[in-house]
Order: C-alpha cells, then structure tokens, then sequence
C-alpha cells in the first residue's frame, strides 16, 4: 500500500476554540494595557510620594501576570498544535491557565481581605481626592479590558474538520458549555474583578469622605474579597473539570447511547471528555449478535454538536 493512499485515513488532532486567535489577540492587548497603567502608576506614585498609586500600581502588576498566563497559553496551542507529543492536542493548555490565574484571583481575595481586617483593626489617615481619582483610573482601563475580553462566542459559529472515517469531526456549531472558552473567562475574571473592586473603593469612599466612618472603607474591602473568592472558586471548578476530564454533559450522553442501541447494539463502554473549547472526544465500546463495522456505528453520530473525536469497538456477542 503507498503512503499517499493513506491520506484519506489520517487527520490532525487540532482541538483549538474557534476564535482561538482572535482571543490570543486580544489578551495580549489587555496585557499590554494593564502592563502601561501599571508602570504609569508606579512612577508617578513614586514621585509624587503616593502609597495610593503605589499600591495599586503593585496590585496591577499581580493582574498582569495573570493575564500574561492566558496570553502565553494562547500562543503555545497554537505553536504546539501539531506537535504529536500531545495525544489528544494543546486544547486543554487554556483550561490550565484558568486554573492557575483562578488560583492567583483566590491569593489576590486573601491578600485584600487581610488588608481589609488590617484596617479595621488599625485605621490609617485616607487621602479620599487622591484615593477616588486612582480608582476611577483603575475603573476605566477594567472596563476597557472587560469589554475587549467579553466572550463573544454565542454570536460566532465554528466550522467542521473532516478527521477521516476512523476519528469524525462533526461540529459546525459549538454547544453552549462546551463552547466556552476557560482561558478567556479567566482574564475576564481578573479585569472584572478588579473593575468590581474599583467599584466598591469609589463607594465606599465617597461615604467615607461624607460621613467621616472611616471603616466603610476595609468593611467593603471585606465583602469585595469574598465576591472574588467566590468567582475564583467557580474558575477553578470549571477548569478543573476540564483537566480531570470530567463527563458533564450528560445529555450527550445520553443521545449517543440512544443512537447507538438499535436493534440487538448494546453500550458497555462510553467514555466522553472535553479535548478544548467546543471539542469533545468519545470513545465507545459496544456489543453485538450481529455488528456492523464501526464506520457504520460512527456515521450515526456524525451531525452530533461538538464531538470531534470518535473512536469506536465493536464485539461479537454470540448469547
């Protein structure tokens, strides 16, 4: 048999999100524009003495590099997405990063809260002018991020890959959670929840600076740290799931094992995990009085949504 016969019967295993550049593109610009308001606060709380834009100059630089986790996930998919080292792709690189940055947001909850009960504990002298102007900066370039970062995804649609008769590509549109990109919630996460932050600061201040209590300030702080750490949680689940290759999509489940027993066809076997963002892979075992080849099993499922790699074991069940 020549090598070139063999074209039809081997496929790539590209399980990339859909917009996959067009999200690296994007990360990488909300980096670069955290990374400037970062360096901008830190020289100018450095020379006009303002521990205000000093420290959220620092606690800029915590979210940037975060953002630069998404951003280098991102671009190492994409380099390594042929590199057959990875069995399944480089899909689950943006699922890795989420995880790690939801870590980061879970540290970045601790620290405020700390620094929040610090305060209570020991009220320090506020400049509220100084203090409002730098958060209402902050607030500015978050949104700017939040809105650059939004997942855009229920307004796009993928295209299908033909992976050949042994392994079937059958996605043209992407099933909503299966479709939604980790890597691109967790940077929205970090900007959102520090927009969230410069939110609770303003308001906070504002009654502060009206009313003299100097505590709304950390008391905020408090309920602002508990808001992340229950997004950073939430994060981590989600990512983890992929990582762990957890089953959750029960109703696909579900619809396989309905296509697939026909007749005297029985499932024993069915695994089903997410290979990337909108990209699910399957392997199935099943048995028999009769089979048929397993292209003919597969073809049952071609127009499922989102699986995108299927493998198929069929056995002669003689009783």
């Amino acid at each position: 048999m020549h090598t070139h016969s063999l074209d039809q019967w081997t496929h790539e295993h590209v399980f990339l999100g859909e917009a996959h550049e067009h999200n690296e593109r994007r990360t990488w610009f909300v980096v670069a524009l955290t990374f400037v308001m970062m360096v901008g606060e830190i020289i100018a709380g450095s020379l006009f003495g303002s521990m205000a834009l000093l420290a959220d100059g620092w606690h800029m630089a915590t979210h940037a590099a975060a953002l630069g986790i998404s951003g280098a996930a991102y671009l190492f998919a994409r380099k390594q997405v042929r590199n057959s080292r990875f069995a399944f792709g480089t899909g689950k690189f943006g699922d890795l990063a989420a995880f790690s940055s939801a870590i980061i947001l879970g540290m970045i909850a601790v620290q405020i809260a700390y620094e929040s009960v610090l305060r209570l504990m020991h009220p320090v002298a506020i400049f509220y002018g100084e203090a409002i102007a730098v958060a209402s900066l902050g607030l500015v370039v978050n949104l700017t991020s939040a809105w650059l970062l939004r997942d855009s995804h229920d307004h796009h649609h993928g295209h299908a890959h033909d992976h050949g008769h042994e392994h079937d590509h059958h996605d043209d549109h992407h099933h909503h959670h299966r479709g939604h990109d980790n890597n691109l919630r967790a940077a929205y996460v970090h900007v959102l929840a520090d927009a969230a932050t410069s939110v609770l600061a303003i308001a906070a201040l504002v009654v502060a600076m009206a009313s003299g209590w100097v505590w709304a300030d950390p008391a905020v702080g408090i309920v602002g740290s508990l808001v992340i750490a229950s997004w950073a949680f939430g994060l981590i689940r989600a990512a983890g799931a992929v990582l762990l290759d957890v089953s959750f999509d029960r109703k696909l489940q579900a619809t396989i094992r309905a296509r697939l027993q026909a007749g005297d066809d029985r499932v024993t076997d069915l695994h089903l995990w997410q290979v990337g963002p909108g990209h699910c892979a399957a392997v199935i075992s099943l048995v028999s009085h009769e089979p048929l080849p397993s292209a003919a099993y597969k073809e049952r499922l071609r127009d499922l949504k989102g699986l995108s790699h299927v493998t198929v074991e069929v056995e002669r069940c003689p009783h």
